[in-house]
């Protein structure tokens, strides 16, 4: 037996997802919540690792006793009862949204079919004190005609591409190709502009930096049309900043079985 965790995370006080020795991350506060409820050491291993100081709406973490010859029905708690027993050991910075039980075999990493994520950008040039770790605030407005430039420069993006002009330095992966299946911009009613993309997985970085271009598209420092050129020269100069990370949040995660949250 194995369960699964739906977590809602404001990561602006920890140094990621990731446990790290003597740093405040959300594996370590689940780790340390799991063994007040269950009474004996359990593994949490999350969808995938965010930097310090983004956001989760919706991140899948498996959950299973450390050691491997416990019993199928090492769970006391019944599923739908999980959720309220993790959030009574949380900070009030974590929540627990859902559980369900899943096959031993289940990674909730290996097996994702697609991701979406979100980030915020703030242009008022005005700084918004309640958006602080929770939006990047550039302080330079954005006319509809900028947004429309961004609009137009997300088709470049879209498909299946080598986005190594995409990923920061410091990543070991190698194959560095991936499939964007949606990208789009839009400022809201609120007045926030929404960078939302979806693909069958990410590079390190590679949202930030996308969100960085895309915003370098709306001042005009990087033209709409060049996003294939930029992706063809797998040259990470040539694309724009690695955005913040405050502005990012994981939003959903998709896999290729339903997943049935329960939450009593």
């Amino acid at each position: 037996m194995k369960l699964l965790i739906k977590v809602r995370y404001d990561g602006s006080r920890f140094n990621g997802s990731q446990v790290q020795p003597g740093l405040p991350t959300v594996q370590g506060e689940l780790t340390a919540a799991a063994r007040e409820i269950f009474g004996f050491d359990c593994d949490i291993t999350g969808c995938s690792r965010t930097d310090a100081g983004v956001h989760a709406l919706s991140y899948c973490a498996a959950v299973s006793p450390r050691d491997a010859d416990a019993e199928n029905d090492w769970c006391p708690v019944p599923i739908g009862k999980v959720p309220r027993a993790f959030n009574s050991k949380l900070p009030a910075s974590i929540a627990v949204l859902g559980a369900c039980e899943v096959d031993r075999s289940f990674h909730p990493r290996y097996d994702v079919k697609s991701k979406e994520y979100v980030y915020l950008i703030s242009d008022s040039c005005v700084r918004d004190p309640f958006l602080v770790s929770r939006a990047w605030q550039t302080g330079r407005p954005l006319k509809d005609e900028n947004i429309a430039a961004m609009q137009r420069a997300c088709s470049g993006f879209i498909g299946k591409h080598d986005f190594r002009s995409f990923m920061a330095s410091g990543s070991e992966v190698s194959d560095t190709t991936r499939e964007i299946f949606s990208l789009t911009v839009f400022r809201g009613g609120d007045g926030i502009i929404r960078i939302t993309v979806s693909a069958d997985g990410f590079l390190y970085n590679m949202v930030r930096i996308i969100a960085g271009t895309l915003l370098d598209v709306g001042y005009g420092k990087i033209g709409e049309d060049d996003i294939s050129l930029i992706i063809e020269s797998r040259d990470r100069s040539r694309a724009g900043m690695t955005a913040p990370p405050e502005g990012l949040y994981l939003s959903e995660v998709r896999y290729n079985k339903t997943i049935d949250w329960v939450f009593e």
